[in-house]
């Protein structure tokens, strides 16, 4: 069955921002974008997001809500902000945490609801060429 794995499409490049407001202008006023989220907390992830909605893909804006979050270290190091990961879909998860261990990469913590409302892991950046990627189970249904 592993053998079968494989990426889905890309659904979002992570972008950590210092300031949703200020990112969002940028991306309305630079580029044109119409078509972005209203910003939503994330509690359990210590970030606030929103997605820039494209014809193939989304960015997703992520702001640390405090100095426990996981992306305020990464402001600390980049003060105005960079990418932080990129996300691809897969069908099943668990088979993707299970496939990434065989093959020899650090799975970053447990399943977990991302952005999305569907389970997400993280795979470390020293696997992957020095970039943060996010797997995300494809949304079923109504997502």
């Amino acid at each position: 069955m592993s053998k079968e794995f494989k990426l889905g499409p890309l659904n979002h490049v992570g972008v950590a921002v210092p300031s949703l407001p200020e990112a969002i202008e940028t991306y309305r006023t630079l580029y044109g974008a119409t078509d972005i989220t209203e910003p939503f907390d994330m509690p359990a992830q210590g970030v606030k997001v929103c997605f820039v909605n494209l014809p193939n893909s989304q960015i997703e804006l992520i702001e640390p809500l405090n100095e426990e979050s996981p992306i305020h270290n990464f402001i600390q190091k980049n003060p105005k902000g960079g990418q932080h990961h990129v996300c691809f879909e897969v069908d099943d998860i668990h088979e993707a945490v299970t496939v990434m261990k065989e093959r020899g990469a650090t799975v970053l913590g447990e399943p977990r609801i991302g952005a999305h409302g569907t389970l997400i892991i993280f795979v470390h950046p020293k696997n992957t060429n020095g970039v943060l990627v996010e797997l995300m189970e494809s949304p079923k249904g109504d997502h």
